[in-house]
């Protein structure tokens, strides 16, 4: 997997009959495969999902979080919450990183300082562009959900 960043197309965003994935379902169905297939012949590494109301929630295997400079924004849309993003929220707020959850649309992302995917393999890799829109590099987003990740200790007290 390249950990140098990813490119994202934004899948469900033009008008369809077809249906991104229902979220909370395993994510091995077929259409995320097929969303995820139709952005790598567009040159993309992943695809995101939009729902009908425009809002960002995740991608093919993988959560979205964002990074407004001073804190982590976190997609409010339906999705699958996946066990490292439960890691990053819970040890964000013991560390006292703000956090909150809001929309977010493409439109929104030009405001945005940087954003990532995460799943069980990585506590976040940068996401450099969704669609046709450039994100910046966040290094020091990066940081903080890894250092985050790995607050999280091994064996529940």
């Amino acid at each position: 997997m390249r950990q140098e960043g990813r490119r994202v197309a934004a899948a469900g965003v033009r008008q369809s009959p077809v249906r991104p994935p229902t979220p909370g379902l395993s994510r091995a169905r077929s259409l995320q495969s097929f969303f995820l297939r139709q952005a790598v012949e567009q040159g993309f590494d992943d695809a995101a999902f939009v729902d009908r109301r425009g809002r960002l929630s995740e991608a093919s295997i993988w959560n979205l979080a964002f990074w407004d400079g001073a804190a982590v924004v976190w997609p409010e849309a339906e999705m699958l919450g996946g066990t490292t993003m439960g890691i990053v929220r819970r040890q964000l707020d013991r560390l006292g990183i703000p956090q909150r959850v809001q929309e977010v649309t493409l439109a929104d992302l030009p405001a945005l300082a940087g954003a990532v995917v995460m799943n069980s393999w990585t506590p976040g890799v940068a996401v450099h562009r969704i669609g046709s829109v450039p994100l910046p590099e966040a290094p020091s987003f990066l940081e903080v959900l890894h250092r985050a990740y790995q607050a999280e200790p091994l064996i529940s007290p």
